[in-house]
């Protein structure tokens, strides 16, 4: 692979706005967001949505309205958060795949989420990765520990490939509760993810101040970038991060000094298995 994936996660589910005014809350802060993003070199967007009063929702109607803005003003490739917030029942989280999008996270395990519990049952991961299959939708499948990666191996040697027939995977480290953001724990997973199918690659995604290890770390070994204000909103210490696109720009020039640049929506559609727009 001599070109690098980057997805922006621009909202997650746990910061406020009140505590961060930059995170992008409202459906036309998110496509201004992402349009801004893509111009920079992003490629996936990871959406969370939030409701009229910033709060984490699962809203089905809201969910349809993001995918279509960011569909008509965005060539990215749209990836849906099956996860939501902690507290979100299954039902909800399943649901997320009425909204058409063309890409959805898929979880493969329970971890402790810092305080909270982000709970991802066998049954419930094989109802979402079948469901993507039978609507077209491309998994990420993420793995917020080592033991996730054999989870996954389980899964596709029970249920078969993703649609596309492409696999994918975001190593989530430095969650409290999941592996840690270190180079270490990273080629810890690299040599795990030798018993996955062939070509599969994978993307890593540092929280909080391990963003950069994971990031240099990822690319070191051949591995693609998230990055966004879900995972970070400190861009240095003491220093709060001020956009996503400002996180998006440094992982474009840390790609483009590992001489990997960053690849297109349409080169990423390719990569992934997924038909062109």
């Amino acid at each position: 692979m001599t070109g690098t994936l980057i997805t922006v996660a621009p909202t997650g589910a746990e910061s406020s706005k009140a505590a961060v005014p930059a995170l992008p809350v409202t459906i036309d802060e998110l496509v201004a967001t992402a349009k801004e993003c893509e111009a920079l070199g992003a490629a996936i967007v990871h959406v969370h949505i939030r409701d009229d009063a910033a709060q984490p929702t699962l809203d089905q109607g809201r969910l349809r309205d993001t995918v279509a803005a960011l569909r008509q003003s965005t060539n990215l490739i749209v990836q849906l958060s099956s996860g939501g917030a902690v507290t979100d029942p299954e039902a909800d989280r399943l649901a997320v795949l009425d909204a058409g999008p063309e890409m959805a996270s898929c979880t493969m395990g329970t971890v402790n989420f810092g305080d909270g519990v982000f709970l991802n049952r066998w049954e419930f991961i094989v109802d979402l990765h079948t469901r993507m299959q039978e609507r077209g939708v491309v998994p990420e499948y993420e793995i917020f520990d080592l033991g996730q990666l054999t989870t996954l191996q389980r899964l596709l040697a029970q249920h078969g490939l993703p649609y596309g027939g492409h696999v994918h995977v975001d190593l989530v480290m430095g969650v409290p509760g999941g592996m840690p953001g270190t180079a270490a724990a990273l080629v810890a997973c690299h040599q795990a993810l030798r018993d996955l199918p062939a070509g599969t690659t994978f993307s890593a995604t540092g929280i909080g101040r391990s963003t950069i290890p994971v990031m240099l770390a990822s690319l070191s070994t051949g591995g693609h970038l998230r990055v966004g204000m879900e995972d970070t909103v400190t861009y240095a210490k003491g220093r709060p991060v001020e956009s996503n696109m400002q996180l998006v720009a440094r992982a474009v020039g840390f790609a483009q000094l590992a001489q990997r640049p960053p690849l297109t929506p349409a080169e990423a559609r390719t990569l992934l298995g997924m038909a062109a727009r």
